[in-house]
């Protein structure tokens, strides 16, 4: 399930976010691989909060994620929203790289 919040401000991403935490919902336990692309996105304080609930949320549902475009993500939500989601989220510099890496186990 690809996740594109690519250059998205603070007010869309909340509304994606919900909108992810409902589909994410409807599939079956530990079936989804997911990649979020975070590129050139805007993550304030308020949009960090509500990936964290949204990541707890959806682990059930998710075999293996990864992301890209952390470096949008300032180190300190990063760090904190792995944290609070008990759950890593490795991160490439391409969608390709992390794709290959999300079907290879």
């Amino acid at each position: 399930m690809l996740i594109d919040v690519s250059h998205c401000e603070p007010k869309e991403m909340l509304l994606l976010l919900d909108e992810i935490q409902h589909t994410v919902a409807r599939h079956e336990k530990g079936s989804l691989l997911t990649l979020a692309d975070l590129t050139g996105a805007h993550v304030d304080r308020a949009v960090a909060t509500r990936m964290k609930e949204v990541l707890v949320r959806d682990r059930p549902f998710v075999k293996r994620s990864a992301w890209v475009g952390v470096e949008s993500v300032p180190k300190v939500y990063y760090e904190n929203i792995k944290s609070f989601a008990q759950r890593d989220f490795p991160a490439f510099k391409t969608r390709e790289e992390a794709m290959d890496w999300l079907v290879n186990e």
